[in-house]
């Protein structure tokens, strides 16, 4: 029997995965990439009795490999938060999916451990723009400002790393990344002991302070977008900084575009907080995916830009009169 570990290279992929080995030791097999590396599931060579576990990747956008798997006789454990779609009805099968706002797949592995490594699902959380869940998952852990500000950091900067058009944009590979994490079941042991980390806060806030001095490509009346130039950087930054234009603009929607390799578009879609607007639903529409809190698209036709844009504007209005 073999069992492989398929994951999302940024922080709610590698704390959830983290959370689980911690509570389930073993050597598994490792299946990831960069954050817009979705397909991981057609890069998986299981055969009967083999057992994958699945973690913060869409089963819509992997439905047909996931099907394959357990028509082999794969048994497949599934945890995401992202827009599913009808769940397969296998015995193969066993989903812990939530597309609720406000959870990540590091909630879901904290829900199932019931809480045994629950620092981590607080780091995943700040990692995923989400510091609201953060806050509310580390209320009974006694934690104090000085001590969540470098969860925070640290939830941060792991998703950081993640972002680009393949591993060659990236500072350090998501599986060597998640190797370093995965020796320490304590984070604040983590970040005292390894310099990788120093290394990406660093990076991180460099690279956010060039597109925090880019002025916005449009300012519309209920969203704001940045277009960041074509170079690793901005591929880098771009989630981090889409995360921090709605942290500091909660009310408005936000859009950071950056060129990719394919001549198209990568786009981060940040949705207005307190409205009925779902930006994963929103970017569906152009070919792309997420939840209500965020959403991305691997690869928009330039020519579309300003179409997006309008639609943006015009579906956060029309949420504003369902409020």
């Amino acid at each position: 029997m073999r069992y492989i570990d398929v994951f999302n290279g940024d922080a709610d992929g590698i704390c959830a995965l983290h959370q689980l080995r911690l509570a389930e030791p073993l050597d598994s097999e490792l299946v990831t990439g960069v954050k817009r590396d979705i397909d991981l599931l057609r890069r998986v060579r299981a055969g009967a009795g083999d057992r994958v576990t699945v973690l913060d990747v869409s089963l819509e956008r992997n439905r047909t490999a996931l099907m394959a798997l357990l028509q082999r006789g794969v048994r497949v454990r599934y945890f995401d938060h992202h827009a599913a779609g009808e769940l397969p009805s296998h015995p193969g099968f066993e989903p812990h999916i939530d597309e609720s706002a406000g959870v990540c797949t590091s909630i879901l592995v904290d829900r199932y451990l019931q809480g045994r490594f629950r620092v981590w699902a607080v780091v995943a959380a700040f990692g995923d723009g989400m510091p609201k869940a953060a806050l509310q998952l580390a209320s009974n852990l006694s934690l104090q400002a000085e001590p969540l500000a470098a969860l925070r950091a640290l939830g941060e900067n792991l998703n950081y790393n993640a972002y680009g058009d393949d591993e060659a944009d990236l500072l350090v590979r998501p599986t060597a990344l998640y190797r370093s994490v995965s020796r320490f079941e304590d984070p604040f042991r983590l970040l005292a002991a390894e310099p990788l980390l120093k290394r990406l806060d660093d990076e991180r806030r460099v690279d956010l302070a060039r597109a925090l001095a880019l002025a916005p490509y449009r300012a519309s009346e209920h969203a704001d977008s940045y277009v960041l130039p074509n170079a690793p950087w901005a591929r880098r930054v771009s989630g981090s900084f889409a995360n921090r234009l709605a942290a500091a603009l909660p009310a408005r929607a936000h859009a950071v575009v950056v060129p990719n390799r394919h001549g198209g578009y990568t786009v981060s879609v940040r949705g207005p907080s307190g409205r009925e607007f779902s930006a994963g639903r929103f970017c569906r529409a152009f070919g792309g995916g997420g939840r209500r809190e965020a959403g991305g698209i691997d690869n928009l036709q330039p020519v579309r830009l300003d179409a997006l844009l309008d639609a943006l504007d015009d579906g956060v209005e029309q949420a504003s009169h369902r409020a």
